[in-house]
């Protein structure tokens, strides 16, 4: 009776952060519903400042508490998501909802390798192999199985999971943010990302208030998904999680959110993947849960840090920092 009520309880918890899984996934294709590239810009400082003035209410505590290195810090940072944000969002409406999750999920393996590059130390060989099996699926689904280049959108998000897994990289590392409360500095990040969209567009494609006034009921839907469920929902549900199940449990519920981008985009958006494009996307799903497993340990310089962030940041995983962060909702679009 116990093991029953146990098991059920462990289903009520994981069920939440399988969900945050499931509406990631489901990001890419919200993002393609709403935005085109003339409007990518503008429709990131609609998604952001919807969220930004609830997201200030609870962490408006822990804000006025930071010192003026945590603001530096974590505008720092903000600088560096906003370029993820870009890169990602435009990489997006180029290339199919399906690629696009594949592909962002090539930083669980990217990060543990560039852990391991500025450690000096040689990753694991199974973690090697997994990388290989990934950027093997990547060539494979980018080409639809044939010899042609992949497309601006292809490299766009691969150029998003590169610069995701530096974020992580520097995120952890950063002694300004390491006993920051997690939530004001998602907030900072958050809002000086917003205020670049908002510089940005300014000169790039229509303002903002234009393209919501021309936006029917279906965009708003999707845009208010982007922001309240892809952004609000899934930092709230991991801050949660961490604390009621174990962190590793958390990761590797997040790692499923390539899956899922992949059964709305063949699903619902209606891509269509040859068989040599299939073989690409499921070793991608393969070697990055692979890769998720087998990463190398984090050195001892920076395990005190991954310990420090572990206590509020969503998301964190006992196999390294690049599974640690990598799904913390600020490095997550």
């Amino acid at each position: 009776m116990r093991a029953s009520l146990s098991s059920s309880s462990s289903v009520l918890r994981d069920l939440p952060v399988l969900l945050v899984a499931v509406v990631w996934g489901s990001s890419f294709l919200a993002v393609q519903r709403v935005a085109e590239p003339g409007t990518v810009v503008a429709m990131l400082v609609l998604r952001f400042g919807l969220v930004l003035p609830l997201l200030g209410l609870a962490a408006w505590r822990a804000l006025r508490r930071l010192s003026r290195t945590e603001w530096l810090g974590g505008a720092a940072l903000g600088l560096v998501l906003s370029g993820i944000f870009l890169l990602e969002t435009y990489g997006a409406v180029h290339t199919s909802a399906t690629n696009a999750g594949l592909i962002i999920s090539l930083a669980m393996v990217l990060t543990p390798l560039g852990e391991s590059a500025l450690g000096r130390t040689a990753p694991p060989r199974a973690f090697l192999t997994a990388a290989g099996l990934a950027v093997l699926g990547v060539a494979l689904l980018t080409g639809d199985g044939g010899l042609r280049p992949p497309a601006l959108g292809d490299l766009l998000v691969l150029g998003a999971a590169l610069v995701r897994s530096a974020y992580v990289l520097a995120m952890a590392r950063s002694r300004a943010v390491r006993n920051t409360d997690m939530l004001a500095l998602t907030w900072v990040q958050l809002a000086v990302a917003t205020a670049v969209f908002s510089v940005v567009a300014l000169a790039v494609g229509p303002v903002p208030w234009s393209v919501a006034l021309s936006y029917g009921a279906g965009q708003w839907a999707w845009l208010l998904h982007l922001s309240l469920f892809c952004t609000l929902f899934a930092f709230f549900v991991q801050m949660w999680a961490v604390r009621a199940t174990s962190p590793s449990r958390v990761s590797l519920l997040l790692g499923t959110e390539p899956l899922w981008a992949a059964v709305f985009g063949i699903t619902i958006a209606g891509n269509r993947m040859g068989p040599l494009a299939l073989l690409g996307g499921a070793l991608v799903l393969v070697a990055t849960e692979w890769g998720r497993r087998t990463a190398p340990a984090p050195e001892p310089a920076s395990h005190q840090v991954e310990a420090e962030v572990a206590d509020d940041a969503p998301g964190v995983s006992e196999s390294g920092t690049g599974t640690a962060l990598a799904n913390s909702p600020s490095a997550r679009a």
